[in-house]
């Protein structure tokens, strides 16, 4: 059964849903529950945006608050990963990659051919990308494009609340790592959702209008741009074929050169 929710809520219910579906799912990463070990409420914060609020008092020690070390978390979760557990690790912003940036690419993203494929490493790691509410030069980029060019990775911009719970319960249920990235202005945005669980596969994308005069290839954010900008055309007598992606790796590039054609 669908109703509205945020993108925010979508992000969280996938959480909680594959945490109570499996026990081996934990999530990790600096103020993920807030105010751990300190008097007060000790879920008080759920990461700087409050998506994961509500999951430390539910699954306790399986929500991990960290130090602020970026490389040590996440080559910790990539660790975990080999060792049988399904991290889900929060990068708090993509543009801290630089300082993790050799656990995931030279080490998460090889394990799999370094070892015949003999190797797993079902880590997913969440990150917020983008622009859009002043958080300056170091806290405000979308980096996706050089994950998206490593093999190894998977890569998923959902655009919306119903693709972002489908994409997350995918993510965390694959057995490769996945940079999941989150545009920060989406978080407010409603959608219909449906409450049960469900995963999109990958490397699927979403017709988002229909239209034989030009084809725009938009993610994220940029959906909500390029159906204005549809909508816009429209009044002009051209009509645009709006195609989201959802992955950038792997990439739907059939039903792109389909629309194209």
């Amino acid at each position: 059964m669908a109703r509205r929710a945020t993108f925010q809520k979508a992000i969280n219910e996938a959480l909680e849903q594959e945490m109570e579906r499996d026990s081996s799912v934990i999530i990790m990463g600096e103020d993920v529950a807030g105010g751990t070990y300190t008097e007060g409420d000790s879920d008080a914060w759920g990461g700087p945006l409050g998506v994961t609020q509500g999951l430390y008092t539910k699954f306790g020690d399986r929500v991990m608050d960290t130090p602020i070390s970026e490389s040590a978390f996440i080559g910790a979760a990539i660790g975990a990963a080999t060792c049988g557990l399904r991290p889900v690790a929060e990068l708090m912003f993509i543009d801290f990659m630089g300082v993790c940036f050799d656990q995931i690419f030279n080490q998460a993203a090889k394990f799999r051919y370094m070892f015949g494929g003999k190797a797993e490493t079902p880590v997913v790691i969440r990150t917020m990308i983008g622009a859009g509410f002043r958080a300056a030069a170091q806290h405000s980029q979308g980096l996706y494009p050089i994950f998206t060019h490593i093999p190894g990775l998977k890569v998923a911009v959902p655009s919306n609340p119903y693709d972002a719970k489908g994409l997350l319960i995918q993510s965390i249920r694959d057995n490769d790592p996945v940079i999941f990235c989150e545009h920060k202005m989406l978080y407010d945005m409603e959608g219909d959702l449906p409450e049960e669980p469900f995963s999109i596969p990958f490397g699927e994308a979403n017709f988002i209008r229909e239209g034989d005069d030009v084809t725009i290839v938009a993610i994220g954010r940029m959906v909500q741009m390029a159906s204005e900008a549809g909508d816009a055309l429209a009044q002009d007598g051209i009509q645009c074929e709006i195609v989201d992606p959802r992955t950038t790796s792997p990439l739907d590039e059939d039903s792109i050169l389909e629309s194209v054609e």
